[in-house]
Protein backbone atom coordinates (compact mmCIF):
# COMPACT_ATOMS: atom_id res chain seq x y z
CA UNK A 1 0.00 0.00 0.00
CA UNK A 2 1.95 3.48 -1.73
CA UNK A 3 1.76 6.90 0.94
CA UNK A 4 -0.61 9.21 -0.83
CA UNK A 5 1.42 12.21 0.87
CA UNK A 6 4.55 13.11 2.99
CA UNK A 7 6.14 15.95 5.18
CA UNK A 8 9.47 16.12 6.91
CA UNK A 9 10.38 18.32 9.68
CA UNK A 10 14.42 18.51 10.04
CA UNK A 11 16.73 20.36 12.74
CA UNK A 12 13.63 20.36 15.91
CA UNK A 13 15.59 21.61 18.56
CA UNK A 14 14.02 18.94 21.03
CA UNK A 15 15.40 15.52 22.23
CA UNK A 16 13.85 12.47 19.64
CA UNK A 17 13.43 10.47 23.22
CA UNK A 18 10.76 13.32 24.07
CA UNK A 19 9.23 13.54 20.75
CA UNK A 20 8.90 10.26 19.94
CA UNK A 21 6.57 10.22 23.11
CA UNK A 22 4.33 12.27 21.83
CA UNK A 23 4.12 10.97 17.99
CA UNK A 24 3.14 7.62 19.24
CA UNK A 25 0.03 9.23 20.52
CA UNK A 26 -1.33 10.16 16.93
CA UNK A 27 0.72 7.15 15.10
CA UNK A 28 -2.51 5.34 12.97
CA UNK A 29 -4.86 8.07 13.99
CA UNK A 30 -6.93 9.71 11.41
CA UNK A 31 -6.14 13.27 10.41
CA UNK A 32 -8.93 14.73 12.37
CA UNK A 33 -8.58 12.87 15.72
CA UNK A 34 -4.85 13.38 15.34
CA UNK A 35 -5.18 17.04 14.89
CA UNK A 36 -7.48 17.11 18.32
CA UNK A 37 -5.01 14.88 20.06
CA UNK A 38 -2.24 17.55 19.41
CA UNK A 39 -4.14 20.50 20.18
CA UNK A 40 -5.47 19.04 23.45
CA UNK A 41 -1.85 17.48 24.87
CA UNK A 42 0.22 20.06 26.57
CA UNK A 43 3.51 18.30 25.71
CA UNK A 44 6.31 20.62 23.68
CA UNK A 45 6.69 18.71 20.77
CA UNK A 46 2.64 18.88 20.21
CA UNK A 47 2.57 22.25 18.06
CA UNK A 48 5.50 21.33 15.81
CA UNK A 49 4.11 18.14 15.20
CA UNK A 50 0.75 19.60 14.55
CA UNK A 51 2.01 22.31 12.01
CA UNK A 52 3.89 19.15 10.51
CA UNK A 53 0.25 17.23 10.15
CA UNK A 54 -1.01 20.02 8.57
CA UNK A 55 1.51 20.30 5.92
CA UNK A 56 1.23 16.82 4.65
CA UNK A 57 -2.47 16.83 4.67
CA UNK A 58 -1.95 20.23 2.58
CA UNK A 59 0.01 18.31 0.39
CA UNK A 60 -1.99 15.55 -0.35
CA UNK A 61 -4.52 17.56 -1.47
CA UNK A 62 -1.73 18.92 -4.29
CA UNK A 63 -1.10 15.76 -5.06
CA UNK A 64 -4.56 14.46 -5.32
CA UNK A 65 -7.14 17.41 -5.97
CA UNK A 66 -10.19 15.06 -5.13
CA UNK A 67 -8.75 13.81 -1.34
CA UNK A 68 -11.09 13.28 0.88
CA UNK A 69 -9.63 14.55 4.20
CA UNK A 70 -12.14 12.80 5.98
CA UNK A 71 -10.53 9.36 5.03
CA UNK A 72 -6.79 10.34 5.49
CA UNK A 73 -5.38 9.01 8.63
CA UNK A 74 -1.43 8.67 9.64
CA UNK A 75 0.59 5.91 7.95
CA UNK A 76 3.76 6.49 9.70
CA UNK A 77 5.26 8.54 11.79
CA UNK A 78 9.10 8.42 12.18
CA UNK A 79 11.44 9.95 14.82
CA UNK A 80 15.24 10.47 13.95
CA UNK A 81 18.11 11.75 15.54
CA UNK A 82 19.81 14.71 14.21
CA UNK A 83 22.57 16.51 14.98
CA UNK A 84 23.74 17.19 18.77
CA UNK A 85 25.16 20.86 19.55
CA UNK A 86 27.87 20.07 22.20
CA UNK A 87 28.68 22.73 24.79
CA UNK A 88 30.13 22.66 28.28
CA UNK A 89 28.75 23.08 31.83
CA UNK A 90 31.27 24.66 33.97
CA UNK A 91 32.27 22.57 37.21
CA UNK A 92 34.31 22.60 39.96
CA UNK A 93 37.88 22.77 40.02
CA UNK A 94 38.33 23.70 36.81
CA UNK A 95 36.94 21.15 34.83
CA UNK A 96 33.76 21.21 32.24
CA UNK A 97 31.12 18.41 31.45
CA UNK A 98 29.69 17.95 28.10
CA UNK A 99 26.31 18.60 27.83
CA UNK A 100 24.92 17.96 24.45
CA UNK A 101 21.48 19.44 23.00
CA UNK A 102 19.84 17.21 21.16
CA UNK A 103 17.77 17.20 18.09
CA UNK A 104 15.08 15.27 16.14
CA UNK A 105 14.56 14.86 12.73
CA UNK A 106 10.78 13.54 12.23
CA UNK A 107 9.06 12.23 8.82
CA UNK A 108 5.32 11.80 8.71
CA UNK A 109 3.53 10.28 5.89
CA UNK A 110 -0.56 9.80 5.03
CA UNK A 111 -2.54 7.36 3.58
CA UNK A 112 -6.14 7.33 2.36
CA UNK A 113 -8.75 4.64 3.33
CA UNK A 114 -11.78 4.30 2.48
CA UNK A 115 -13.15 1.54 4.78
CA UNK A 116 -12.78 2.78 7.76
CA UNK A 117 -15.37 3.50 9.63
CA UNK A 118 -16.56 7.08 10.35
CA UNK A 119 -14.79 9.28 12.61
CA UNK A 120 -15.66 9.70 16.69
CA UNK A 121 -16.09 13.46 16.49
CA UNK A 122 -15.90 16.42 14.41
CA UNK A 123 -12.79 19.07 14.44
CA UNK A 124 -14.46 22.62 14.76
CA UNK A 125 -12.10 25.64 14.95
CA UNK A 126 -13.01 28.59 17.09
CA UNK A 127 -12.56 31.95 16.31
CA UNK A 128 -10.03 33.80 18.04
CA UNK A 129 -10.35 37.27 17.17
CA UNK A 130 -10.93 40.32 19.17
CA UNK A 131 -14.55 40.69 18.72
CA UNK A 132 -15.44 37.13 20.02
CA UNK A 133 -12.65 38.14 23.07
CA UNK A 134 -14.45 41.36 23.78
CA UNK A 135 -18.25 39.19 23.58
CA UNK A 136 -16.95 37.02 26.03
CA UNK A 137 -15.62 39.23 28.68
CA UNK A 138 -19.26 41.31 28.16
CA UNK A 139 -21.31 38.33 28.91
CA UNK A 140 -18.96 37.33 31.90
CA UNK A 141 -19.43 40.57 33.45
CA UNK A 142 -22.78 40.49 33.02
CA UNK A 143 -23.43 37.20 35.28
CA UNK A 144 -21.13 38.65 37.66
CA UNK A 145 -23.09 39.09 41.01
CA UNK A 146 -23.04 42.27 42.61
CA UNK A 147 -21.75 42.75 46.13
CA UNK A 148 -24.04 43.44 48.55
CA UNK A 149 -23.92 46.87 50.30
CA UNK A 150 -22.90 46.60 53.81
CA UNK A 151 -25.00 48.40 56.58
CA UNK A 152 -22.16 49.47 58.72
CA UNK A 153 -19.64 52.68 58.25
CA UNK A 154 -16.91 52.55 56.09
CA UNK A 155 -14.92 53.37 59.37
CA UNK A 156 -16.34 50.52 61.26
CA UNK A 157 -15.07 47.40 61.91
CA UNK A 158 -15.13 44.15 63.49
CA UNK A 159 -13.85 44.11 67.41
CA UNK A 160 -10.61 42.44 67.34
CA UNK A 161 -9.90 42.17 63.71
CA UNK A 162 -6.38 44.66 64.31
CA UNK A 163 -5.58 42.25 67.32
CA UNK A 164 -6.00 39.36 65.20
CA UNK A 165 -4.04 40.83 62.17
CA UNK A 166 -0.94 41.68 64.56
CA UNK A 167 -1.15 38.42 66.71
CA UNK A 168 2.06 37.19 67.55
CA UNK A 169 2.76 33.08 67.81
CA UNK A 170 3.17 32.28 71.24
CA UNK A 171 6.75 30.65 72.68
Amino acid sequence: MKQLATAKLRHLHIAPRKVRSVADLIRGLRVNEAEAQLIAINRRPAPELLKLLRSAVANARNIEKSVNTEHLFVKSIQVDGGPMMKRIMPRAMGRGYMIQKKMSHVSLSLDDNKEQKASRFNFVKTATNKVAKAEKKTAAKATKKTKPESTKAKGEEKPGAVKRFFQRKSA
